[in-house]
């Protein structure tokens, strides 16, 4: 059966996006063509265009794959037998940390990418944000429920955890300022402990 360019699940698909993400870092964003995407994904042009309208699509739709996994991690945690302060400081790290590790292999043309892709990118930015915000909202409401969390707003608590930890994103960040990942995990588990001591009842930071 042909590949239905509709179906995000496509193998077709999935060889196109990793062709992108491997150029990507190897080149940057304005050195990657079509081209350049059809023969490493061992694909040809034409059915790249089946799948993607432009290169643009192409590279934010790996984006896309990102953040989707990462909302996969994020609600791993929300049902792991944990105290539901430990699952969001894990969720707030992971976060951060699932976004550096997806983007280490991008540091030849991150600025560069972000750069050019900001108008669209941006446009997608707030579907992102709110879609990990409805998971964190989930959790801090598990944690108001059993009075673990003093939280009269989950919703707007959520979103307040989400942009505290959004300048450690690399959206946020030149490939210089990324640094090493255990100093951004440094960073961000300190952000996460004082906003945790803000919402439990007994949590203190470290």
């Amino acid at each position: 059966m042909a590949n239905d360019p509709g179906d995000e699940s496509s193998p077709t698909r999935e060889l196109i996006l990793d062709a992108a993400e491997q150029l990507i870092g190897v080149l940057g964003y304005s050195k990657t063509t079509v081209d350049d995407v059809a023969r490493t994904a061992g694909v040809g042009k034409r059915t790249v265009y089946v799948y993607f309208p432009t290169k643009e699509e192409v590279i934010l739709c790996t984006i896309d794959r990102i953040v989707e996994r990462l909302l996969a991690r994020l609600r791993a945690h929300t049902v792991a037998d944990t105290p539901r302060a430990a699952a969001v400081r894990a969720m707030l790290l992971e976060r951060v940390l699932f976004r550096f590790d997806s983007v280490r292999d991008y540091r030849h043309g991150l600025d560069e990418l972000f750069a050019s892709l900001r108008p669209a990118y941006l446009a997608r930015r707030k579907t992102y944000f709110d879609a990990e915000a409805a998971v964190f909202a989930g959790v801090l409401a598990a944690g108001v429920e059993t009075g673990e969390f003093t939280c009269p707003d989950p919703p707007s608590a959520a979103e307040t955890l989400l942009l505290a930890t959004n300048s450690l994103l690399p959206y946020a960040l030149s490939a210089r300022e990324l640094g090493r990942r255990k100093d951004v995990e440094a960073k961000a588990g300190r952000i996460a402990d004082l906003l945790l001591y803000g919402l439990c009842r007994e949590v203190r930071p470290g």
